[in-house]
């Protein structure tokens, strides 16, 4: 006969398998009403550049699709400094509930290559939510300057390694990276020259300050369009249906050269899972806006929808290739 102490142990472990079964769906229907009733007041999307980046132009469209869908104010508010750190450092401290968000370029995946310690875990400090899309870089080159097209300014470089300048949006930036990774390619070394963003190292390299930026399309097409600038190529693997006419990169000799830009969306850790599903769903739902289709075909962008899974496996695909560029441009971390 088994003892009174026996017989109790079966009691009290279904007891307490009972009690965390119960304190599961709790938790669980907790996180499903939080997610029904998202968001009920102002959803803040901290953009770490400047106004008119690649990553600021696409926040607000998608920040304006969603205001109209959730019902509530979506603001941009723009954090720029030391990469993109200070701003994303913003998001990465504030409360995981769905209302502090951040929209950053594929400088996300780059920063990491490019400073020894960051102030956060790019791995576990942030939620990967949502892609908002994916557009080619634009080389270009002061309209009235020296360089006709890809091959004078790679002839350039070559008789006079080390002097000629290039412009990026900041060290560890996306647009510093996809330069090193040209000037690889063609075997060529140049001066980098970072800006605060995108706009100034635009304004520079129109002025024929430096020889080349590898310019996000979407944050130069007005210049493109306008003359004040002229393009050496895009990096997309064909042409982009917003500037039909540049050539690509690899059409010019240089088969296989392909490297994009691309947006998203993260949390802060802790984020509840239904929150996040659930912004994810209404950020590729925008995306389908007819408005926002308008707008992002008009910037060349386009739109490539991932649910949190596939962003996730894209960003750290993402990593490890910047990694790669870094090491063989020997560019010794910061």
């Amino acid at each position: 006969m088994l003892s009174s102490s026996k017989q109790e142990k079966p009691v009290l472990n279904s007891l307490i398998l009972g009690k965390l079964i119960l304190a599961l769906c709790f938790c669980f229907g907790a996180s499903l009403v939080q997610a029904q009733n998202y968001p009920n007041r102002t959803v803040k999307m901290v953009v770490p550049l400047t106004t008119g980046s690649g990553a600021d132009i696409a926040g607000r469209v998608i920040a304006k699709s969603l205001t109209e869908t959730w019902k509530q104010s979506v603001i941009i508010e723009n954090r720029p400094g030391a990469g993109g750190l200070i701003g994303t450092g913003v998001v990465v401290n504030s409360e995981p509930d769905g209302y502090t968000l951040l929209v950053q370029s594929a400088s996300y995946a780059a920063n990491p290559a490019i400073y020894k310690k960051l102030p956060y875990d790019p791995l576990k400090s942030l939620i990967d939510v949502a892609i908002l899309g994916q557009t080619p870089y634009v080389m270009i080159t002061a309209a009235d300057g020296p360089y006709q097209t890809i091959r004078d300014l790679v002839i350039a470089a070559k008789s006079k390694p080390g002097e000629i300048t290039f412009a990026s949006a900041g060290v560890g930036s996306s647009t510093h990276l996809a330069a090193e990774y040209f000037n690889q390619v063609m075997g060529i070394k140049l001066i980098h020259v970072p800006y605060k963003g995108s706009p100034e190292a635009i304004s520079d390299t129109m002025s024929g300050r430096t020889a080349f930026y590898m310019a996000p399309l979407d944050t130069a097409i007005g210049q493109l369009k306008g003359g004040k600038v002229r393009a050496l190529g895009v990096t997309s693997k064909t042409r982009n249906a917003a500037v039909p006419e540049i050539p690509t990169v690899a059409e010019q000799g240089y088969p296989n050269f392909e490297i994009g830009l691309w947006f998203g969306v993260w949390a802060p850790a802790g984020t509840p899972s239904a929150i996040v599903k659930k912004m994810n769903q209404d950020i590729n739902q925008a995306m389908q806006d007819p408005e926002v289709k308008t707008a992002y075909e008009t910037k060349g962008i386009k739109a490539t929808p991932m649910n949190p899974a596939e962003f996730a496996k894209f960003v750290r695909d993402e990593m490890a290739k910047y990694q790669k560029i870094a090491k063989e441009a020997n560019i010794e971390p910061q």
